[in-house]
């Protein structure tokens, strides 16, 4: 199959190139807004036809969560257009789609894991554009499968792990807050079920994933500094009160992973053992 794999040089976007050694029978795509802009929806169906695209899996976003709510035009163009244009342009060949979402389509008032059946309720700009992006490629592609992820790092770009160990070895305090429950998510992982889902076949529908367990940013920090070897800084707990920021997080956002698992015959690993992984890669 010939596979386009949009924002490749994000997280997951480049988690995916890694994995593509592995699968010599497609071709892939990988593209950034210097090779194909989504956001132009001439641009995309050009490029999905010229390359008689059959998977799109798109990794292309507006992630700038606090950014996002005094920037609603470019996070409304990249979270909730570009993606019904994907979707429309992959649906005309009878082609698949596979959409990152995120866990901030809930507003995190639950107390017992989301599950895909839950009404969203998002209370930020970014968890409406992607929420909106959500119906918007249900509507335009039948074959659409939507993973809703939380909590994402990588060895990649810029994100939580590699923040908290730069800060670690900075300084000699830090303030995280532990009154936010989720669960991280290894990108490498998230990047490995998507593979796994095309081998497979994919079935649309709404899919939760993150890595097992759960944690507050609090212990979380803990954690990689522990693996780290990290051992000058003391990490304090802090109120979410206490750190204030322009978009309003969810509390709770763990996620509930049976569907993903029962559909796909997959097995997800603990976050912990994950978090060893990355950490061990970004020491190599």
């Amino acid at each position: 199959m010939n596979i386009l794999i949009t924002g490749c040089n994000g997280q997951l976007g480049n988690e995916m190139q890694l994995l593509e050694k592995n699968y010599p029978q497609h071709k892939f795509y990988n593209t950034d807004v210097a090779d194909l802009d989504i956001t132009n929806q001439l641009a995309v169906n050009d490029y999905v036809n010229r390359h008689e695209i059959d998977i799109i899996v798109n990794c292309a976003a507006y992630t700038a969560v606090d950014k996002a709510e005094s920037n609603q035009k470019l996070c409304t163009a990249l979270n909730t257009e570009a993606p019904v244009y994907l979707a429309a342009a992959i649906e005309k060949r009878n082609g698949s789609l596979v959409q990152i979402s995120t866990d901030y389509v809930f507003n995190g008032t639950k107390h017992t894991p989301y599950v895909e059946t839950d009404t969203p309720c998002p209370d930020s700009v970014y968890g409406s554009t992607k929420l909106a992006g959500e119906l918007g490629v249900s509507k335009f592609c039948k074959k659409t499968m939507i993973i809703r992820t939380a909590w994402l790092y990588s060895t990649f770009g810029n994100n939580f792990v590699k923040t908290m160990i730069r800060l670690g070895k900075e300084k000699p305090e830090l303030g995280v807050i532990f009154d936010q429950i989720g669960t991280p998510t290894y990108a490498r992982d998230l990047a490995v079920v998507i593979m796994t889902a095309i081998e497979k076949g994919i079935v649309p529908g709404v899919y939760h994933f993150s890595n097992e367990g759960v944690c507050s940013w609090y212990d979380f920090t803990k954690t990689i500094h522990r693996i780290a070897g990290i051992k000058s800084c003391k990490v304090k707990p802090l109120h979410t009160s206490e750190y204030p920021t322009p978009a309003t997080r969810p509390a709770y956002s763990v996620l509930d992973k049976t569907k993903i698992k029962n559909t796909y015959n997959i097995e997800i690993p603990y976050w912990e053992e994950s978090l060893v992984e990355c950490i061990s890669k970004l020491e190599d």
